[in-house]
C-alpha cells in the first residue's frame, strides 16, 4: 500500500540527497571566491568527497523503513522508492569520480564554477530518478541539460569545445521542446493530470476510450526527447561531436551519468502513463511503444557498433560505442512487453544492472583517455601505440574497461549483456537476443584493435611514462575494481537487488 501524505519531516528525508547536493553547491562556490588560485584543487577534492558521501544517504534513508515510507511526496511530485534511490546512487558516484578525473585536467580542474556546474547538474539528474509528475520530470530535465550546455562549452578557448557546446544546446533545445509539447498533449487528454499514474489511470477510464491516434503522437514526441537524452538512433547526431569537442571529464559525465537517469526516467514514464492493460479503442498502447523501443534497439546497436568501425579518434569511438550501449540498454526496454510481472521485473532489473555496470566502466576508460591526452596532447588511436610500455598499468585498465565494454568475462559487462539479452529471451523476443550478439560481436573488433594498438604497435616515446596523480590512481583502483566485482561474485547478487527493488514500478 502507497501512501502520500507525511509529515514534513518524513518528506525532508526522502529528499535528503537533494538537499545535500545544495548545500555542497553553496559550499563549493564559497570555497571558489574565498580560496587563492594555487588552492583550487582543494575544490575538487571537496567536491569529489561530498558527492561521495551523499551517495551513501539514499542507503541509508532506504525506502520501506520507519524514517521514510516508500511513497509519493511533495504533493505526488517525487517518488521515493527502492529504484529511484539505486539510480540515485548511480548518478552521485558518476559525478563524485567525475569530479575527482579532471582534478589535473587544463583549462578546467583548477576553475571552481566547473564543479559546481557538474553538483548543479547533478540535482537535476537525481530528481530525474524520483520524478512521478509531468512538471517535476521536466524541470528536472532542464535542470540537468541547461548545465550540460555550459559544460559542453566550458573550454572557451578551444573552437571544438565552442561547436559541440552549440550544437548540443541547439539540439537539445529542440528535443526539449518537442517532449514538451507531447507532456502538454497528455496533460490535455487527461483532463488536466500532470501525475504519471494518474494520467496513466485516465486514459484508461472510459473517459478516453475511442480514438488512440492522438495519444499514440503524444508519445511519440515525448519517446523523441528520451532518444536525444539517451543517444539513440535517429537522436544521435549531435552525439560525435559533442563528445570530442567537450572538455574529457564532461564527455565522461555525460556518457554516463545523464544516460543513467534518463532510462531511469524512461523506464518510470513509459510503465506509469502506459501500463500494460492500458487500451484505446482497438489499439494496445503497450504494443506500441515496445516495438518502438525493440526497433530502436536494433537501429541502435548496428549504426553505433559500424560506425565505430572506421574511427581514429578515441572518443569519437568511444561515441558510437555509447550509441550502441543504449541499443543494448532498450533491450531490456523492449523486454518489459512480458505478460508475467517476474519477466517484466527482470527486465526492469536488466535496465539497472546495465546502467550500473556502464558507469563504472565508462568513467574507467575516459580516466586513461585523460591521463594520456593530458600528457601527449594527442586523442587518436593510433597515438596509444606502445602505451603498454609506457604505462603498462595504464594500458591494463583501458583494457579491462574496452573489455567490459565488449561484454568480455569476467569484467561486469558480460553479465550486463547476458541480463537484457536474457530479458528478451524470456520476454520472447528472442529475436532482438540475436541481434544483440551478432552486435557484440561486431563491437568487440574494433575494441581489440584499440588493445592490439596499445600492447603490439610501437612508437618512439615508449621511452616517456605518463605520471599518474594520486586521485586518479584511486579513480582507476575503485572504477577497475567495481568492474571487476561486478563481472564476478557481485554480479548475481546485485541483479537480485535491482529484481527486488523492480516491484516499485508496477505499484500505482
Amino acid at each position: 500500500m502507497i501512501v502520500t501524505e507525511f509529515d514534513l519531516a518524513t518528506s525532508l528525508l526522502a529528499i535528503l540527497p537533494e538537499i545535500a547536493l545544495t548545500v555542497l553547491a553553496l559550499i563549493v562556490l564559497a570555497l571558489d571566491l574565498s580560496l587563492p588560485k594555487g588552492q583550487h584543487r582543494t575544490i575538487a577534492i571537496v567536491a569529489g568527497l561530498g558527492l561521495g558521501f551523499t551517495a551513501a544517504l539514499p542507503l541509508i534513508l532506504w525506502p520501506g523503513s520507519q524514517a521514510t515510507p516508500e511513497g509519493l511526496y511533495w504533493g505526488g511530485m517525487v517518488r521515493h522508492d527502492v529504484l529511484s534511490q539505486i539510480f540515485k546512487v548511480m548518478v552521485l558516484l558518476a559525478a563524485g569520480i567525475t569530479c575527482l578525473m579532471s582534478i589535473d585536467v587544463k583549462g578546467v580542474g583548477h576553475r571552481g564554477e566547473f564543479y559546481l556546474i557538474i553538483i548543479v547538474s547533478t540535482l537535476g539528474m537525481t530528481l530525474m530518478a524520483g520524478a512521478a509528475d509531468l512538471i517535476m520530470a521536466f524541470l528536472a530535465l532542464e535542470t540537468t541539460s541547461i548545465p550540460l550546455y555550459l559544460l559542453a562549452a566550458f573550454k572557451r578557448g578551444d573552437q571544438k569545445s565552442a561547436e559541440s557546446g552549440v550544437k548540443y544546446f541547439l539540439f537539445g533545445s529542440f528535443a526539449s521542446a518537442l517532449m514538451l509539447f507531447g507532456m502538454s498533449l497528455l496533460f490535455g487528454f487527461s483532463g488536466g493530470q500532470t501525475s504519471l499514474y494518474q494520467i496513466g489511470q485516465y486514459l484508461g477510464s472510459q473517459a478516453f476510450a475511442d480514438n488512440a491516434i492522438p495519444v499514440l503522437g503524444a508519445l511519440v514526441l515525448v519517446i523523441v526527447g528520451f532518444g536525444f537524452k539517451i543517444s539513440a538512433v535517429p537522436f544521435h547526431f549531435w552525439t560525435p561531436d559533442v563528445y570530442e569537442g567537450s572538455p574529457t571529464p564532461v564527455t565522461a559525465f555525460l556518457s554516463v551519468a545523464s544516460k543513467s537517469a534518463s532510462f531511469a526516467l524512461l523506464v518510470r514514464f513509459l510503465m506509469a502513463v502506459f501500463p500494460a492493460a492500458l487500451v484505446i479503442g482497438d489499439a494496445q498502447i503497450k504494443d506500441f511503444w515496445v516495438q518502438l523501443m525493440a526497433a530502436s534497439a536494433v537501429i541502435s546497436m548496428t549504426i553505433g557498433n559500424v560506425i565505430a568501425l572506421a574511427q581514429r579518434n578515441i572518443k569519437r569511438l568511444l561515441a558510437y560505442s555509447s550509441i550502441a550501449q543504449a541499443g543494448y540498454t532498450l533491450i531490456g526496454v523492449a523486454a518489459l512487453q512480458a505478460a508475467s510481472t517476474d519477466v517484466q521485473a527482470q527486465a526492469v532489473a536488466s535496465v539497472g544492472f546495465y546502467m550500473f555496470m556502464y558507469v563504472f566502466t565508462n568513467l574507467l576508460a575516459f580516466t586513461v583517455v585523460i591521463l594520456f591526452s593530458e600528457a601527449t596532447g594527442s586523442e587518436t588511436i593510433a597515438d596509444l601505440a606502445g602505451l603498454s610500455r609506457r604505462s603498462p598499468a595504464l594500458a591494463l585498465m583501458m583494457t579491462v574497461g574496452l573489455l567490459s565494454l565488449a561484454g568480455v568475462p569476467p569484467t561486469a559487462g558480460f553479465f550486463g549483456k547476458f541480463f537484457v539479452f536474457n530479458a528478451a529471451v524470456q520476454a520472447d523476443l528472442v529475436w532482438l537476443a540475436v541481434v544483440g550478439v551478432l552486435n557484440a560481436i561486431i563491437g568487440l573488433y574494433y575494441y581489440l584493435v584499440v588493445i592490439k594498438v596499445m600492447y603490439v604497435d610501437r612508437s618512439e616515446d615508449e621511452d616517456k611514462p605518463i605520471p599518474v596523480s594520486r586521485p586518479y590512481a584511486w579513480v582507476l583502483a575503485i572504477t577497475s575494481l567495481l568492474v571487476i566485482v561486478l563481472g564476478t561474485v557481485g554480479a548475481q547478487v546485485v541483479f537480485d537487488w535491482a529484481v527486488r527493488s523492480a516491484g516499485s514500478l508496477f505499484v500505482g
